[in-house]
């Protein structure tokens, strides 16, 4: 599904009604009943549910008060509050305004609002719509408002849950940034396709359950719009070959690990065995070579270390040579900051020509030296967390999460590669300027251990011949529903990177063509 700013909204619905010719008054029609439909898919039949509307004087207003009507005709009690007079209400707002009037509905206005009224009339109802602000919002909110907001945050509870319409009222549809006040809603139902804010920023902890609304558009024509961000679809897994053999599903060489660090190693080679990859060979400073007996399916490659137990940069030869029969190189999980692992670092990503995952320490490297990537840095993905994307981006991480979505954008065409841009609904974006959001994985996932394995899992695709886009999509999909998997079972406090490994071959059968 595509994802939109809010200025690529504004435009689909400008184009629908001037180039397909659907009225804008049915594309809100369209928007309140399916508004309706998905309130009665999450929450059960609103049949004698008191249902308190919280409108605004825009669109998004109006797809309450339009809603208001589909509610009542559904056997709701309705009760309308509006926050501006009804002379300030203009376009297809007021069509439904009026013939809400009109139609005897409930309805208090800006110039007969009780405070009094309004809060009892919120601890009383069964359900609170958000129809405040839309996506159109680029100021704090404030004044009544904004008072509006604080008191029906106060209110809400499990039994009273709050829907937003297509964005919680005050939250940045392009950023996810809370704009001074915002709703904190238990379900945000998106307007014909879901906002980058939806996914990001404060967007993420206000908009609860998300579920979209299909207003009309035809798919052929929105796959036509040229909207260049979506969301990772379920990968589709053909099965093996019957006479298939080892040798053919691919040879992963993981660089990795340090003393102190050898889990990052083995949980990288781990992760890429359970994802498939036929071999896999941990390069690995000596000392560490001798103890790493688990995966006991995993080769390793001993190799020069330096007094701190890294990798030293006479290794280079070897990791060199032993790459040249491989089919794809992981690189990075545990390798230290140490000044010589950090030059070899450099000395091998410039020099191995094969499709390539990035990660932790050796994003580090190359963070100082860009010209490593060379000429055919698109066989390349990073996979940067927030702090490490700063640091590659030379902005702070802050502003690396007050917009991912430009982060992981600026990477990937600056230096031509795939950037995978981790956390909450990692982001995939190519050297093309297109981005993919991941909506599978949840918060138990913030522990120690989960890049490495992320490293594995990518670094096992692409060993099995996926275009490093394929990869980086798969893999981070493929990731975040084990960690689903897990959930369940484990909860999210105790959940463990190790978890997510012994369901990857599980996750993988979700995308399993017969």
């Amino acid at each position: 599904m595509k994802v939109v700013t809010a200025q690529q909204m504004r435009a689909l619905d400008q184009e629908a009604t001037q180039d397909l010719g659907i009225p804008s008054l049915l594309l809100m029609e369209n928007a309140a009943r399916g508004l309706v439909d998905r309130i009665e898919t999450h929450l059960g039949k609103v049949q004698s549910q008191k249902v308190v509307i919280l409108s605004g004087s825009g669109n998004n207003g109006g797809d309450g008060l339009a809603a208001a009507r589909h509610l009542r005709m559904r056997g709701a009690e309705v009760t309308v509050y509006l926050f501006t007079v009804p002379e300030q209400v203009s376009g297809d707002a007021k069509v439904s305004l009026e013939i809400w009037q009109k139609s005897c509905g409930v309805l208090y206005t800006q110039n007969r609002l009780c405070w009094d009224q309004l809060e009892t009339d919120l601890r009383g109802c069964h359900l609170v719509i958000d129809a405040l602000l839309g996506t159109g919002l680029t100021r704090a909110v404030a004044g009544e408002m904004a008072r509006a907001i604080a008191l029906l945050n106060t209110v809400k509870s499990k039994q009273r849950p709050v829907v937003s319409v297509d964005i919680p009222s005050g939250i940045a549809a392009d950023t996810g940034e809370r704009l001074g006040m915002a709703v904190q809603a238990d379900y945000t139902f998106a307007i014909a396709l879901p906002k980058y804010g939806h996914y990001t920023g404060a967007g993420l902890e206000h908009r609860g359950v998300l579920d979209v609304i299909d207003i009309g558009f035809p798919p052929p024509w929105v796959e036509a719009a040229g909207l260049t961000t979506e969301t990772i679809s379920a990968p589709v897994i053909k099965p093996r070959p019957r006479g298939v053999h080892k040798g053919q599903m691919g040879h992963l060489l993981v660089v990795a690990g340090s003393l102190g660090k050898l889990g990052a190693a083995r949980m990288t080679g781990y992760a890429a065995l359970r994802t498939g990859c036929g071999l896999v060979t941990c390069a690995l400073p000596r000392s560490l070579a001798q103890t790493a007996t688990d995966p006991m399916e995993m080769m390793t490659l001993p190799l020069p270390e330096t007094d701190a137990g890294t990798l030293d940069g006479a290794a280079d030869v070897q990791i060199v040579n032993a790459a040249k029969n491989k089919d794809a190189v992981a690189i990075g999980p545990g390798l230290s900051l140490h000044a010589a692992t950090q030059k070899l670092i450099c000395a091998l990503i410039e020099t191995i020509e094969c499709p390539m995952v990035i990660d932790a320490d050796a994003l580090i490297a190359i963070s100082e030296n860009f010209a490593v990537l060379g000429r055919h840095s698109e066989r390349l993905i990073l996979t940067p967390h927030a702090g490490e994307m700063a640091r590659l981006l030379k902005i702070s991480s802050q502003e690396v999460q007050k917009d991912r979505f430009a982060a992981v954008l600026k990477l990937a065409t600056q230096y031509r590669v795939t950037a995978v841009l981790k956390g909450a609904h990692t982001l995939v974006a190519d050297p093309e300027g297109r981005i993919y959001v991941n909506e599978t994985g949840n918060p138990g996932m913030a522990t120690a251990g989960t890049g490495d394995v992320l490293t594995g899992v990518i670094g096992g695709l692409l060993a099995q011949g996926l275009a490093p886009l394929e990869a980086a999509r798969h893999g981070v999909y493929f990731q975040g529903r084990a960690g689903d998997l897990v959930r369940p079972r484990m909860g999210e406090s105790g959940l463990m990177a190790t978890d997510i490994i012994h369901k990857l071959p599980e996750a993988m059968q979700t995308g399993m063509q017969e």
